[in-house]
Order: C-alpha cells, then structure tokens, then sequence
C-alpha cells in the first residue's frame, strides 16, 4: 500500500495554509507530523484522505500509483482510515456499534476479507482493549476510551494506511502512552500510520520518521532523530531543546 503526495498546497480562508508539501506514507513505520500550532498539519491529513472540498487542494495524491480522485469514496475507505482529534459522534450507540460502522463504511455490510465482518469488527476491538466495553455506550464513555473506540472503528475497515490527528490530545500520561504503543503494533504489523502529534518527547520515542511544518511548509523530513535537532526547534518553536540531562525544552532568550 502506497500513499504519496507531491507538492500539495491546501487553501483554506482565503489563505495558504499548506504551501508545496511532500510525503511518502511507508509501511511498517509510524510517520510524526510536527509543527506548531496553524502550521497546516491537519490540512494535510485532509489532503491525504482527500476529504477536502474541490476547488482547495492543488498537487497531487496518489494511492497505490493512482491519483486519489479516480479512487471511489468506498475504495479509499478500504485502503485509508482517519482518527479525528474531535468526534462529532453525539448518539447513543454501543460500541460495538460504533466499531461495526467501520465495516459498514466501506463493504455495506458485506465481508471484504475472509473473516467476516463480525471476526474483523472483534479483531479490531481485541487489538485496541475495548472488547469489554462493547456494550457500553459510546457518549458515556471518557476521553481515552472514546480515542479507543474511534481507533477500533478505523481499523475495523481493514485499511492499511491510518491517519490520526492529535489522538493523545486531553489524555494523560499513562492512556497516551498505551495508545502510542499501539500504533507502534500495527506498524510492526505493516501498517502505514501517519500522527499529528505536538510532543516533540513523544515523536521522539514513538516515531521511526517525521515531517516537520512550520507557516504552512515543510522545514526538514526524514529519521525522527534527524529531523528534531536543537538548532530547527529553537528556529521553529522559539524554544532551547537540552539533552544533556534528559531531553527538555526550555524558553529561548
């Protein structure tokens, strides 16, 4: 599974908000997007999913070598899921059902692969640790469980490539740190997984590489470790990363 953009510039406002950005989506790694905020992170998730409206994306997406316009909305949801940092799912279900809507997304109810889709919706919910919520429903639950679930649900559409933006956001230490050691899972696994984070410390730890934005354009991409030296932190964050006792960021000045 490929996913590649050349040169995508996203309009948004009346304004740039993504200026000529590049990435190669890999299998089999974790993939930090880093900048601060309004650097165009999450419009460039948008791009990738290709859920912009016509008319505010420019370069080009290509799934599999194909441009992603020519993919079908079902098509892409097989291949391309997407973990929002907000939810705007409000209604009362359980869920096992919000899981299954994974599934109905992108087969209509009937199996895309040899397990089924009750098997594929269990799998997904054993790999995130939300099987003992199953009927529990979806508003009651807390912010690190919701995250969860929302997780579950991508997976459950059997897409390789999955997008989350910001999915530690409001979560404490110990949930973010379990979510982020799942996302290393599936990427031992051969997934291709691509995380807006804002913790440098977390991309550090959880990311094998990263792409770096700042104002809208890409500032350094490559090796994680590479791409997050003290020199382009202090330029992009106006913070003095330290190493020598553990790494901490402190104000510049």
């Amino acid at each position: 599974m490929s996913l590649e953009a050349r040169e995508v510039t996203v309009r948004r406002g009346g304004r740039e908000v993504l200026v000529d950005v590049s990435l190669d989506v890999e299998a089999g790694a974790v993939t930090g997007v880093l900048g601060p905020n309004g650097a165009g992170k999450s419009s460039l998730l948008l791009a990738l999913l290709g859920a912009l409206p016509d008319g505010l994306a420019k370069g080009e997406v290509t799934l599999e070598g194909r441009p992603l316009a020519d993919w079908s909305a079902g098509e892409r949801a097989q291949r391309v899921a997407y973990v929002p940092q907000v939810t705007e799912l409000t209604a009362p279900l359980s869920v096992r059902s919000v899981v299954n809507m994974g599934r109905r997304a992108t087969s209509g109810w009937a199996p895309w692969s040899s397990l089924g889709r009750d098997a594929v919706v269990d799998e997904a919910m054993a790999r995130t640790d939300v099987t003992g919520l199953a009927e529990r429903r979806f508003d009651a639950l807390s912010g690190g469980e919701q995250r969860r679930v929302l997780l579950a649900r991508a997976l459950a559409t059997e897409a390789r490539v999955v997008l989350l933006d910001e999915p530690a956001a409001s979560l404490d230490v110990g949930h973010a740190l379990a979510l982020y050691g799942r996302l290393r899972e599936l990427a031992r696994d051969g997934y291709a997984v691509v995380v807006v984070l804002h913790d440098l410390d977390d991309a550090l730890r959880f990311t094998d590489r990263a792409l770096l934005l700042e104002g809208g354009a890409a500032v350094a991409m490559g090796p994680t470790s590479a791409v997050i030296t003290p020199e382009r932190i202090e330029v992009v964050y106006g913070v003095t990363m330290q190493t020598d006792a553990g790494l901490r960021f402190e104000e510049s000045g």
